[in-house]
């Protein structure tokens, strides 16, 4: 009996000196963090997809070389003022390849130097938003530019700490290399903020957003982003293609990447009207809640209607009054950005369903007549007749009346 009790009890101290993190669940989150992020790890922050370009500001540190070391801003034509180095040619390199640059050149003065690159600004992006968007063109989006914070020796400056790795704020999908290839020039607008106006860096909402949105036609299942590739990794382009419209419906974040400068986006064009999109579109901030359309001619109450993104011709004529009691057949205009015009003559059907021909989903400025029937333009044409005739009988039984 002594003999059992003595195992017993060497049993349990046993089970109760097993380190208590070998039980664990291998996929729990805090196992799983554990090891896929080491404390080293952690320390090695890679700058590889940056580009460097004019108007960002690094703080370039040579250990224990304070004079050669400071806060320095690549100029407009891409060069970067150094001591000892004077101007070097630096637009187009990533902060990695800038850090084996000024290695190299630093070893002509300085025995085995070693280098530290921080941006603390980052210039604004300028994106080309072209395809199936409102406003097609060049747009610098600015999102959060920076805080204030104390520089040694010096007055509060406006800076930018960038917290993560460009490379690690970016959940790109996969992308393939293209060749270098132009891009025409066009109007240029700047904006400030948007969707991601509290966050560091502008995304493919706010570009879409700064072209004002989305068109009926607009098909968001097809958004491609082109960037440029470091002259390091040998120049060119590459290219991904995004289903935007996963964000809008199911508030899928991988399909809104970060956009960086010089970046092209285009949106495809659907042959269709997207009107269930149009509306879903029209429920956020990426487009216009609401639009202006034109309707003149036999309704109770013509001149600019304002209703809804989405909304179809028989619900502007329902805003403008409803028709009169004799009207003839509906005339739509619109102006497409092709230079042509949409010009369409039909019978008025209230209840035709959406986006049929007599139904279009409208656009914003396009243009709704309600034509005269053979009734109606007979009783104005005879309006404009008898009128004249009826004011000089007005006019002459004034003047009999005062007669004595």
């Amino acid at each position: 009996m002594f003999r059992f009790w003595f195992i017993a009890g060497l049993f349990s101290v046993v089970l109760l000196s097993e380190p208590v993190h070998s039980r664990a669940d291998p996929n729990s989150p805090e196992t799983t963090f554990s090891q896929k992020h080491s404390s080293e790890q952690r320390k090695a922050v890679s700058f590889d997809t940056y580009i460097l370009g004019p108007g960002d500001s690094l703080d370039i540190e040579l250990l224990d070389l304070p004079e050669l070391s400071g806060r320095f801003s690549i100029g407009p034509d891409g060069t970067i003022y150094l001591p000892r180095l004077r101007a070097l040619y630096v637009e187009g390199l990533t902060i990695e390849e800038l850090r084996i640059f000024l290695t190299q050149n630093f070893r002509k003065y300085v025995l085995d130097p070693e280098i530290y690159i921080r941006p603390i600004r980052y210039r604004p992006v300028r994106v080309y938003v072209g395809g199936e968007v409102k406003r097609p063109g060049y747009y610098t989006i600015s999102g959060v530019q920076g805080f204030f914070e104390e520089l040694a020796n010096t007055q509060s400056a406006k800076i930018i700490e960038p917290g993560l790795s460009p490379s690690a704020q970016l959940a790109q999908p996969t992308m393939t290399g293209i060749p270098t290839e132009g891009m025409a020039g066009s109007q240029s607008t700047s904006i400030s903020g948007g969707s991601s106006s509290n966050t560091l860096f502008p995304t493919v909402f706010d570009a879409i957003r700064a072209a004002q949105g989305v068109t009926p036609f607009t098909d968001l299942t097809k958004v491609q982003v082109t960037r440029r590739l470091p002259s390091g990794s040998g120049g060119g382009r590459i290219r991904t293609n995004l289903n935007f419209l996963a964000l809008i419906t199911s508030g899928d974040e991988s399909q809104n990447i970060r956009l960086f400068d010089g970046d092209v986006l285009t949106v495809a064009k659907s042959p269709v009207v997207m009107r269930e999109q149009l509306l879903k579109a029209g429920q956020t901030n990426l487009t216009r809640q609401f639009m202006q359309v034109y309707v003149s001619g036999r309704v109770r109450n013509p001149g600019v209607v304002t209703l809804p993104q989405g909304s179809s011709l028989v619900q502007a004529i329902d805003l403008a009054g409803g028709t009169k009691l004799l009207h003839g057949n509906v005339e739509f205009i619109r102006f497409t950005r092709e230079g042509t015009i949409d010009r369409r003559v039909f019978k008025f059907r209230s209840d035709a369903p959406a986006d049929d021909y007599r139904n279009p989903v409208l656009m914003a400025g396009d243009v709704v007549r309600l034509r005269e029937s053979i009734a109606s333009a007979g009783i104005e044409v005879l309006n404009e007749i008898t009128a004249p005739a009826v004011g000089l009988y007005s006019i002459y039984s004034i003047y009999r009346d005062i007669q004595p």
